[in-house]
């Protein structure tokens, strides 16, 4: 197996890791016992955990961008692009521990800097490429300040991940992620707006319960 697929398979174990777990917890034994390998064997590839965590983080972020790019292509208005956006983050959300972001942002802080790098960059632009395509086809309002509503966006993704607003113990990030998405998209949309996001919304629990 040639070395970077073997980077590949160490990534992608420590991925499944860190989602399920969090960052903390998991050591380089854990991500060898992943993979049935030595610790040695690690070592080989990456210069340490932070090594590990910094290019999983980077990994995760591009495939995430992908992602998006092919929603934003394939998507038919402003409103269908938000409505599969809102599947994806579902699913993650679905897989990852509420500890992540906390992990990245106080133990680990070159992934927690790439991290911040896609948030107020590809985020951001995005972000505002959406509201203002959804303005320019009626499905948002014209009054909002684009700049102001992606920067409220951006901590809004975070949010959920704070345990002192969103304890695990009483709240879902699944839940909370999508009640606080419903609320960004409801409160920048027109009438038009809403009830094709509400159309969307229905077809989509429609094609779930297929």
């Amino acid at each position: 197996m040639e070395e970077s697929e073997i980077r590949k398979k160490i990534l992608k174990a420590a991925e499944s890791l860190f989602m399920k777990y969090g960052v903390r917890s998991i050591s380089m034994d854990d991500i060898a016992r992943q993979l049935s390998v030595s610790k040695k064997t690690l070592y080989q590839h990456f210069a340490d955990k932070e090594d590990i965590v910094t290019m999983t983080c980077q990994a995760h972020i591009e495939e995430m961008s992908r992602e998006f790019r092919e929603i934003q292509n394939n998507a038919k208005n402003a409103i269908d692009e938000l409505a599969k956006i809102s599947i994806c983050l579902k699913q993650s959300s679905e897989e990852m521990n509420p500890s992540l972001l906390f992990d990245l942002q106080k133990y680990h802080p070159k992934a927690w800097s790439v991290w911040l790098n896609h948030k107020n960059n590809f985020i951001r632009e995005s972000v505002i490429r959406n509201l203002r395509q959804g303005i320019e086809e009626g499905y948002f309002r014209s009054e909002i300040d684009k700049e102001v509503i992606a920067a409220i966006r951006l901590e809004m993704v975070q949010l959920p991940f704070d345990d002192r607003v969103f304890p695990p113990s009483q709240f879902k990030l699944t839940e909370v992620q999508m009640q606080i998405f419903d609320h960004f998209v409801y409160g920048i949309s027109t009438e038009k707006g809403r009830k094709l996001y509400q159309k969307y919304k229905e077809s989509l629990v429609e094609l779930s319960n297929l």
